[in-house]
């Protein structure tokens, strides 16, 4: 399969097409055939090499939507062609294949398109956690959101919206 690849620290430049080995799926685990994957701003952050627990040669990406194309021992909720988004890739998603684990893979309606579910991960599991868990907003209340231009800040104000805040 093919892959985008870092070998070596550094900007765009570093990254690079090659092949790379198909990944298998070991129990709770799925491969996805990625349709499309979501860029997220820790992938330069990866590439800069400011994680010291990533290091090259890897395929950089954690957000991905496409279809199931085979399943570990143990998983039960996705079977072969399911359309899903996942949140975190243990192979890395800018690669024709990804290997993820079951249990951060979720369901992809027929509505939405590939395109749409890989950006949905990242930025709304960070607005929901943002204003439920750690602000603990409640209906009725008035919420500022700064930034309500990125992906972060549209899940917020949608959230907030669908909340009643």
């Amino acid at each position: 399969m093919k892959a985008i690849r870092v070998n070596q620290f550094g900007g765009p430049d570093v990254l690079r097409l090659e092949e790379a080995p198909m990944p298998r799926p070991g129990p709770g685990q799925l491969v996805l055939r990625v349709r499309a994957a979501g860029v997220n701003p820790v992938d330069t952050y990866f590439r800069s090499g400011t994680n010291p627990a990533i290091q090259p040669p890897y395929t950089p990406g954690s957000d991905a939507a496409g279809e199931v194309v085979s399943v570990g021992e143990g998983v039960s909720a996705f079977a072969t062609g399911d359309r899903v988004y996942v949140g975190g890739s243990l192979s890395g998603t800018y690669a024709e294949f990804a290997l993820c684990e079951a249990t951060r893979t979720y369901p992809l309606p027929h509505p939405v398109g590939f395109e749409q579910g890989a950006a949905l991960h990242i930025p709304y599991a960070t607005a929901h956690r943002a204003l439920f868990h750690r602000a603990d907003a409640r209906a009725g209340e008035i919420v500022l959101i700064h930034g309500a231009s990125g992906g972060v800040g549209l899940a917020a104000v949608q959230f907030a919206r669908a909340a009643g805040l």
